[in-house]
């Protein structure tokens, strides 16, 4: 399992991760993505979903419509590891890949 990251380690990867931000107590990393419809925001869960079973690390996110607003933290950690930041790479380019309005 992976360790907790230390404050600036967390910074050094969110430099790769634009339109993310860390949000304190407890530790994550908060990302809305912004879809066209309601289809194209359920195929990224669908496609976020598949990816994080196979890393054994589920996001907390909410859907309303078009908007998906995902929380990512390593809960038996208490804070931010680099699956964290693996999955949030991987979900960034999966929303690159579907039609969006803004991230």
């Amino acid at each position: 399992m992976p360790s907790l990251l230390t404050q600036s380690e967390q910074e050094s990867q969110l430099q790769h991760l634009p339109l993310w931000q860390i949000v304190r107590s407890p530790d994550r990393l908060v990302r809305t993505f912004v879809f066209d419809d309601f289809t194209a925001a359920f195929a990224f869960m669908t496609a976020s979903a598949l990816h994080a079973e196979k890393m054994n690390h589920h996001p907390d996110w909410s859907n309303c419509w078009n908007t998906v607003t995902v929380h990512l933290s390593t809960h038996d950690k208490g804070g931010l590891t680099q699956l964290d930041f693996e999955l949030a790479k991987t979900m960034s380019r999966l929303a690159d890949t579907l039609s969006t309005k803004s991230h």
